[in-house]
């Protein structure tokens, strides 16, 4: 009963949604301005901003993946073919992430591609400085830092074996990455006269730590499918960074929703969504951080998934 009560109509995808038309252009002309620009002003300001550019051109290359803002998947990819977050291909990306947004695999370190478990067969093969690395990933803190780099080792080394197996959409994903990168780069050299270096240290990888605040405590392991997203209040700054994922549950029931919907479709039914997540609960992102900026959230080693194998293993 309850879950049909929060089942609620969802018009079909209009011709354009305008705000997030407007919101891409808005952050593609402000990336533009504030990295051309970066000679010109304090680099103290620019590099930042063009960082808080790069994080919510990151939110919007997934809210064009769930279909947004036209019906036309060609239309929206384009508007966010140039990768200025430089590291995922967007093909890869929405590949990935539709795969993920399967409910009731989600955390399970096999079906889920987006998950930071690992299975304990998995995690016994490792050295022990790895151990200490991926504990040390899940503190906030860690995240914070050194969870791109880390994300990225592993998304990489999973990318190299698939391309030298052949895999024909891997291929075509990291051509189009870098068709799109290599106007990026020239830009970014040519015409802002930036060192590749500075804007991967000072932009590009600043802007990915800023997303892991977001990704860090999305989801939990659980045996109820619904009772692993997490909903997050109170912080309209981040709320407008991560286009309102930050109340996630909500997102993973309704992925074709708009994101300037979400505040409502939770507000009408708060206590209904927080009793479906089970009370997946946080006040807003400060309280996250107080609780784990440098103590560990969950696991690395999945705590439903155990000793089984791909073949064998269920966790909902």
């Amino acid at each position: 009963m309850l879950l049909k009560k929060l089942e609620t109509f969802v018009p079909r995808t209009p011709v354009c949604e305008w705000p997030t038309l407007a919101l891409i252009l808005g952050v593609s002309v402000a990336w533009s301005g504030l990295v051309a620009l970066s000679g010109a002003m304090p680099i103290w300001i620019a590099l930042p901003l063009a960082a808080l550019a790069v994080t919510l051109h990151s939110s919007l290359q997934h809210e064009v993946l769930h279909g947004h803002p036209t019906r036309h998947g060609w239309i929206n990819e384009a508007l966010v073919y140039f990768p200025i977050g430089l590291f995922i291909p967007y093909r890869r990306f929405k590949s990935l992430h539709l795969q993920h947004h399967n409910n009731d695999r989600l955390t399970d370190p096999y079906d889920d591609p987006e998950s930071f478990y690992l299975a304990w067969a998995d995690w016994q093969r490792l050295p022990r400085p790895i151990h200490l690395i991926l504990v040390a990933n899940n503190t906030l803190a860690g995240r914070l830092t050194i969870g791109p780099a880390v994300s990225l080792v592993g998304f990489y080394g999973s990318e190299i074996r698939l391309l030298l197996q052949g895999h024909e959409k891997v291929w075509n994903a990291w051509m189009h990455h870098a068709l799109g990168l290599l106007p990026v780069l020239w830009f970014v050299s040519q015409i802002a006269g930036l060192p590749i270096w500075l804007y991967v240290l000072s932009i590009a990888y600043p802007g990915m730590c800023l997303l892991m605040l977001r990704t860090y405590a999305e989801h939990r392991a659980h045996v109820c499918p619904e009772a692993r997203s997490i909903i997050v209040e109170s912080c309209p700054v981040f709320s407008f960074l991560f286009l309102n994922n930050n109340l996630h549950v909500v997102h993973h029931s309704h992925p074709q929703v708009p994101w300037y919907r979400l505040p409502g479709l939770y507000q009408a039914r708060k206590t209904a969504w927080k009793r479906r997540n089970g009370d997946y609960v946080f006040k807003g992102y400060g309280a996250l951080a107080r609780q784990y900026l440098f103590k560990v959230k969950e696991p690395v080693v999945h705590p439903l998934v155990g000793n089984q194998t791909p073949e064998s293993r269920r966790i909902g």
